[in-house]
């Protein structure tokens, strides 16, 4: 183990309670009683290695493992009894080991389990497999943090009982008399990689086919009926959704929980920034809608360009009206340059989210849409 009593050096101008219960750990100078103390007295350790993000709940093979919300995952060490990350001394610079775990790991992430209960859990490869686990596998903290880039699983998790596994994390090279606690993921499936063709996006794209969309299975019923009325992706199937959610609803089976998860997931979405003009008659007046036919501004000298939240109540009835006439006649919207159309004030609500609910109320309206077939 190495010894860090040669490498610490503290100034008089920056000592403090918080640093000096760090360099007790690493010089073990004697003092009285810390918070520590009576933490790790309850059965809690107290520097612990921790996942800050959630990985998703199905990976596959020779695919990197991604988190929920599709960030880097994140791994730090943790000092509990003052509710911080440990981002200075010697251990913030540790070396750690990323292991696979099976899911059936009984203690509670409030309660301590040893060094051997951690690596009791670890598995192993099968017989004539590749190792279970490779990419980047050994880690350095840098203040306390690492980030895991490339880690994948070669081979799925069906032979397991649980049926699952976990990510682990182990400090490595840990001074003498240290205890630093294991880090564990939620458990999750890993299929085989040919199941990859199959599975759905969080968040779904624009231009993903409206089968990665959760209850919408690949060349399934409702699959096959919305291709039959041309909605083919995302894209397609949000614009009719804007202009026409009840014949969308009655085409998918009408009101239902696999309706609401349908457009749950589909409203997780990431517009683009592309928006569209329509012009009505020749004073000028226009609407501006984004790639999914949401209005999100509108022009009544045909030079400026008002957000909704801009506009009056006579101005948002001109709008209502106007855009009853744009949904029946979807030719005549033109592609327009953001640039060209954006003040500053609309440009900044074109990024804003309530613009997803400026639908004006048109989204159980009769109106008939080129995508819905007889």
């Amino acid at each position: 183990m190495a010894n860090y009593q040669g490498c610490i050096s503290v100034s008089p101008s920056h000592f403090t309670w918080h640093k000096l219960c760090y360099l007790r750990l690493f010089m073990c100078i004697p003092f009285h009683r810390s918070p520590s103390d009576a933490l790790e007295s309850r059965g809690t350790t107290r520097l612990q290695l921790r996942f800050q993000n959630k990985l998703l709940p199905t990976c596959f093979t020779n695919t990197t493992i991604q988190s929920v919300d599709n960030t880097a995952i994140t791994l730090v060490l943790f000092d509990a009894s003052y509710n911080t990350i440990v981002s200075y001394g010697p251990l913030s610079s540790t070396k750690i080991v990323i292991v696979p775990l099976d899911d059936d790991f009984s203690a509670d992430d409030h309660e301590n389990w040893s060094e051997s209960d951690f690596d009791s859990k670890v598995v192993y490869a099968r017989d004539g497999k590749r190792p279970l686990l490779t990419g980047d596998l050994i880690l350095n903290l840098k203040e306390g943090v690492a980030e895991l880039n490339d880690v994948v699983f070669t081979d799925n998790s069906s032979w397991r009982r649980s049926r699952k596994f976990r990510l682990g994390a182990k400090a490595q090279n840990v001074t003498a008399g240290v205890r630093i606690r294991e880090a564990r993921s939620e458990g999750f499936v890993v299929k085989d990689q040919r199941g990859e063709s199959y599975k759905k996006h969080y968040p779904p794209s624009l231009g993903d086919e409206v089968w990665r969309l959760e209850k919408i299975a690949k060349v399934g019923v409702l699959h096959m009926r919305l291709k039959s009325h041309k909605i083919y992706t995302l894209n397609d199937f949000l614009q009719v959704y804007t202009t026409n959610e009840s014949w969308l609803c009655t085409l998918l089976g009408g009101p239902s929980n696999v309706w609401k998860t349908i457009v749950k997931h589909a409203k997780t979405c990431i517009l683009d920034d592309k928006v569209y003009l329509y012009r009505c008659v020749a004073d000028g007046t226009g609407i501006l809608f984004n790639s999914i036919f949401e209005v999100v501004g509108a022009t009544f000298n045909g030079l400026s360009h008002l957000s909704m939240n801009e506009l009056d109540e006579f101005q948002k009835s001109m709008v209502e009206a106007l855009k009853q006439q744009v949904y029946k006649d979807l030719d005549g919207m033109i592609p327009t340059d953001l640039s060209s159309v954006a003040t500053p004030v609309l440009a900044a609500n074109l990024d804003s989210d309530c613009l997803r609910t400026a639908s004006l109320g048109m989204q159980d309206a009769n109106i008939p849409f080129p995508h819905q077939g007889t």
